[in-house]
């Protein structure tokens, strides 16, 4: 009996020998994630786009310091959390024309998708973080925990803090 190797690993192998199909399987793969994750921080989906892209490069370009520890995605979305904070202390503004495309929102109304938006930018930025990654990107807490670098007590916190301030704003527009 054997064990089985992480498929992360081995694509992240195959990347730094050069292999051109591991780099297009690796966005392939976790492209939608990362534009999904991005266009809820920021909204518009052309910024998104060139934010999620600047998540890939980032990444690639440190592909020869990376170590792979556990999932790649963690990585990848600690990468873009920098890139939408760097892209926050551009902007003071952030245009919300869109919440990105999701199974889950499809039956929302352009109205009810508005509320969702204010009440996400009314929460402060660290439930902010963990409110997109959980209820929208629908992380884990272990995993939201590895990305943010906090405990997993602390994430459970934020995320009933998050629970309690999004449902008084529900309350506050209905």
């Amino acid at each position: 009996m054997g064990f089985a190797v992480d498929p992360d690993f081995l694509l992240v192998e195959k990347m730094r020998m050069g292999n051109e199909i591991a780099f297009e399987a690796f966005v392939t793969k976790y492209y939608p994630k990362i534009l999904k994750y991005c266009q809820t921080h920021i909204g518009d989906r052309d910024y998104a786009e060139d934010l999620t892209q600047e998540t890939f490069v980032r990444f690639f370009r440190t592909l020869n310091r990376y170590r792979h520890y556990g999932k790649a995605a963690n990585y990848l979305y600690t990468i873009a959390s920098h890139v939408c904070r760097d892209y926050y202390r551009q902007v003071k503004e952030i245009p919300f024309e869109t919440l990105p495309d999701g199974s889950n929102r499809c039956t929302q109304s352009p109205e009810e998708q508005v509320i969702i938006k204010d009440a996400l930018n009314k929460l402060p930025p660290e439930i902010k973080e963990i409110a997109i990654l959980f209820f929208i990107q629908e992380l884990r807490q272990q995993d939201i925990a590895t990305i943010l670098g906090i405990g997993l007590p602390l994430v459970k916190y934020r995320i009933k803090r998050a629970r309690e301030l999004l449902s008084a704003s529900f309350k506050d527009d209905y």
